[in-house]
């Protein structure tokens, strides 16, 4: 049987519309939208933090190995909802579409995901206001450029911070075994 697309609202478009308009528009909000963009594919930047972190930082190296883990962990659950709910990237001819992707599916946003995953444990990590700090413009980023609409990131952060909630229960669980 043949999964159904989820559609995209008027709404979201309109959105979408707004946020090209307005934060689109700024000098360099793209090529700043791109550069996050590449940072965050497939969990790679927050992956590669969380080792580092754990290889110069030995008391909390459980902690920083928690962050590379539930990067990816939650990259891996955006991947596997993708390919249930197969909701098309935006392709209205209003929105501009301003970086390549590596799939034609959009619900919900990987790099939010792991995104909000790994701010959430870096937070729980350093003590720092990771999640106010990063998942924001990582959610934006994913308008500006166009290939996601605002209920894919609203969507990925959510399972961001289920993500990252499964992996300091688990830590906490297991951790000084």
């Amino acid at each position: 049987m043949a999964a159904r697309h989820w559609r995209s609202t008027d709404t979201e478009v309109r959105v979408l519309q707004t946020v090209q308009a307005t934060a689109g528009a700024v000098p360099a909000a793209t090529t700043i939208a791109r550069g996050m963009s590449h940072f965050g594919e497939h969990a790679l930047g927050w992956i590669a933090i969380g080792a580092a972190g754990a290889l110069v930082d030995r008391p909390r190296r459980r902690k920083w190995a928690s962050v590379a883990v539930g990067a990816f962990g939650a990259h891996a659950a955006s991947v596997v909802i993708k390919r249930v709910v197969r909701r098309p990237r935006p392709v209205d001819p209003t929105v501009q579409v301003n970086v390549s992707t590596p799939s034609r599916l959009s619900f919900p946003s990987s790099h939010v995901t792991s995104t909000t995953a790994a701010a959430v444990l870096l937070a729980r990590t350093t003590g720092l206001p990771f999640p106010a700090v990063l998942v924001p413009p990582m959610m934006l980023s994913r308008l500006v450029l166009g290939v996601h609409y605002p209920t894919d990131v609203l969507a990925g952060a959510a399972l961001g911070a289920a993500s990252a909630a499964v992996v300091a229960r688990a830590e906490t669980k297991w951790g000084d075994r």
